[in-house]
């Protein structure tokens, strides 16, 4: 898998791809079995805390990243300040970083955050795609956007009365992959639309 590559600056450990962090780890496995473990708690945290009256604003979506890292790294809540790349990936450049993250929460907003669609579940399949390929490529934090973007769609699942996105075999056989790529290079969120739809299950 390739690295992220940064315009002017790095926030790696020198001659790694392991993020400086406050628990001084330097293995590339402990580090992920501590943001699993981080991640597996917010999680829990932020699901039993969903009600209807939660505002999944721009605001809650950078404080779910904050809030899951800041024991472990200084940047979490954080935006970039930086041009990032990867691959052939070029995301959002950081010059309009917060202009376009405004839009795209504003949009969201404006959707009522898919209330009025979400017993359209083929509608709203389809626009959590559209807003979660956004936020792939709008890419705002140095590192663990992925993983905070799809908590960020779990959590407007849980809001419209979704049970969590169920992604594993889109991730397993790498098609998540393929699909993020899509919405960054084409702005096409079809691919992740289909991986939602299949993972997408109403509570009884």
């Amino acid at each position: 898998m390739s690295k992220y590559r940064f315009s002017h600056s790095s926030i790696y450990i020198d001659g790694t791809d392991i993020p400086k962090n406050n628990l001084n780890i330097n293995s590339s496995e402990e580090i992920h079995e501590v943001e699993n473990l981080l991640l597996s708690e917010a999680y829990e945290k932020f699901s039993n805390q969903i009600n209807s009256a939660s505002l999944l604003d721009e605001t809650y979506f950078i404080n779910l990243h904050k809030k899951t890292f800041e024991s472990l790294y200084n940047f979490s809540g954080l935006y970039r300040d930086v041009n990032m790349s990867k691959g052939e990936s070029q995301f959002c450049l950081a010059q309009y970083l917060h202009t376009e993250s405004k839009r795209i929460f504003k949009e969201l907003e404006d959707e009522n955050y898919l209330a009025d669609i979400k017993d359209d579940k083929a509608l709203f399949a389809k626009r959590l795609a559209y807003y979660q390929g956004e936020l792939i490529a709008l890419h705002p934090f140095y590192e663990l956007n992925g993983r905070v973007t799809r908590l960020f769609c779990d959590m407007l699942a849980l809001f419209n009365g979704y049970k969590l996105i169920d992604y594993s075999h889109a991730i397993d056989n790498g098609a998540y992959i393929e699909a993020s790529i899509e919405c960054v290079q084409y702005a096409d969120s079809s691919g992740l639309e289909e991986i939602i739809s299949k993972g997408l299950f109403k509570y009884e």
